[in-house]
């Protein structure tokens, strides 16, 4: 990941930023950011380190002109490694390998100028060897050194890393300071879509961003159609797969169709609906719990054998197929 320049403190950050910059240097050396997606974390960890890096810090944030922030923008500073999966396996469960974490020991035992920064994210591709290795590390990580862990699941972490961290929650964000932002970056919205985008968001403003310049969310109703003529009607299941195969890619129709199915359950439970904006009723009463919880397990299985290189077509395909509920 190279370093932003762009990112910001958010205002529901400003809290942590005040706590960890006001304690600082005498925080502990291993820090856990941690918050669901689209709270910000990302932005929020870019911004601690360049502050902890930069020779003139200011209490809003890193100078921006020194040596060290030259060095980040330039993505070559000698005290910052960033550890991640590889770019070449970013399947849904990719793994951190134990050799990155095992070529960290050189790193932190050398005497340098300066802070130090590592960055380890997401935690939770951990794997159990990669994190024992990371114990040593955080038991003796030499001086000024501070190792900062982003997770959006943070009790996935192996309980012996969790309790050598200081916790940070970056997701703590109201109702107020949620309309606020998507306000500001989208003035058109009035409160109906903001409450919609809220819902399909886990209530996060960046994802709420993301959801609303995204190619499904306008597809929805449509969607909704096709899928109550192909159960009512029991036909061209085909037919209707190949027109979505064609209107959203694979990883567009994913989160539309489990937000949608997801409804489903809820209206069978009487509980509250995400999209606010759409009538589940007559669906509803074409399936029993079962048969929605059943289309629901053998979706998620589907995404593990995309990753087996099973193409998405087919596997839209047999889901349209299930959707007729013969």
């Amino acid at each position: 990941m190279p370093f932003d320049v762009n990112a910001q403190i958010y205002p529901w950050q400003q809290q942590v930023w005040e706590t960890l910059t006001g304690r600082f240097p005498k925080l502990g050396h291993g820090l856990l950011f941690y918050g669901k997606k689209g709270c910000g974390k990302e932005a929020f960890s870019q911004q601690f380190l360049a502050w902890v890096l930069c020779l003139n810090r200011q209490p809003s944030g890193a100078c921006g002109e020194c040596g060290s922030c030259q060095w980040l923008k330039a993505d070559t500073h000698p005290n910052y490694v960033h550890i991640s999966t590889d770019e070449d396996n970013k399947k849904q469960n990719a793994k951190i390998k134990i050799e990155k974490i095992r070529d960290l020991l050189p790193f932190v035992q050398q005497t340098v100028d300066g802070w130090r920064v590592i960055v380890i994210e997401p935690a939770e591709a951990l794997n159990i060897s990669s994190a024992n290795a990371l114990l040593k590390t955080l038991e003796e990580p030499g001086d000024n050194t501070v190792i900062i862990l982003l997770a959006d699941h943070y009790l996935k972490l192996p309980a012996t890393i969790r309790s050598r961290l200081q916790h940070f929650a970056l997701d703590r964000i109201s109702a107020e300071q949620f309309s606020d932002y998507v306000q500001a970056q989208l003035p058109d919205a009035g409160s109906s879509q903001q409450q919609l985008l809220m819902n399909l968001s886990n209530q996060m403003p960046l994802q709420a961003l993301e959801v609303a310049q995204s190619a499904w969310l306008p597809l929805r109703q449509e969607f909704l159609q096709d899928w109550q003529k192909l159960v009512m009607q029991k036909n061209m299941p085909l037919a209707i797969a190949t027109k979505w195969n064609k209107s959203l890619s694979f990883g567009e129709f994913a989160p539309m169709f489990e937000y949608l199915l997801s409804d489903l359950i809820c209206v069978k439970l009487n509980q509250t609906v995400k999209n606010i904006d759409l009538e589940f009723n007559v669906l509803a009463e074409q399936y029993s719990l079962a048969a929605l919880f059943k289309i629901y397990e053998d979706f998620q299985r589907s995404k593990q054998y995309l990753e087996q290189n099973v193409q998405s077509n087919l596997v839209i395909d047999e889901l349209f197929i299930k959707l007729m509920n013969l």
